[in-house]
């Protein structure tokens, strides 16, 4: 909805300030829509500055060639996106163990301000209090 109809989301921000968050899928760094079926021709970087000059809260950006394969997160491209706007960042997609949470808070200062855990946590690879305190010893 957000890549179709932009002007949803400008209404949206108007509507709720400081409440709406976006997630941008996306894979060699191109937005991809429609259960990831489709690419579309805009660069993720580039779409998220658009959507934070709309007035977004945050973007929860999924690396979807990660998501699900229990492969490790994409840690440079996060960091790049989060580093090219100034609205924070939520990495999702390819968390696998504790070193990927490690990795992605070593490069916190760039602007990744959290993490969507999924399939890890299913698959018993990481626990919730790990992740918590391995936050917390930072």
């Amino acid at each position: 909805m957000a890549v179709k109809r932009p002007e949803f989301v400008t209404q949206l921000c108007s509507e709720f300030p400081g409440n709406v968050i976006i997630g941008l899928d996306a894979k060699d760094g191109m937005v991809a829509t429609h259960g990831w079926e489709e690419e579309s021709e805009h660069e993720v970087i580039d779409l998220a500055r658009r959507f934070e000059d709309q007035g977004v809260a945050a973007i929860v950006y999924t690396d979807i060639s990660r998501d699900g394969m229990m492969q490790g997160v994409n840690v440079e491209a996060t960091r790049k996106l989060a580093k090219s706007i100034g609205v924070p960042v939520i990495a999702s997609g390819g968390v696998t163990d504790l070193d990927c949470i490690i990795k992605l808070n070593e490069v916190r200062d760039a602007g990744i301000e959290g993490v969507i855990i999924g399939r890890a946590l299913y698959e018993g690879t990481i626990s919730l209090p790990e992740a918590m305190a391995c936050i917390a010893q930072s």
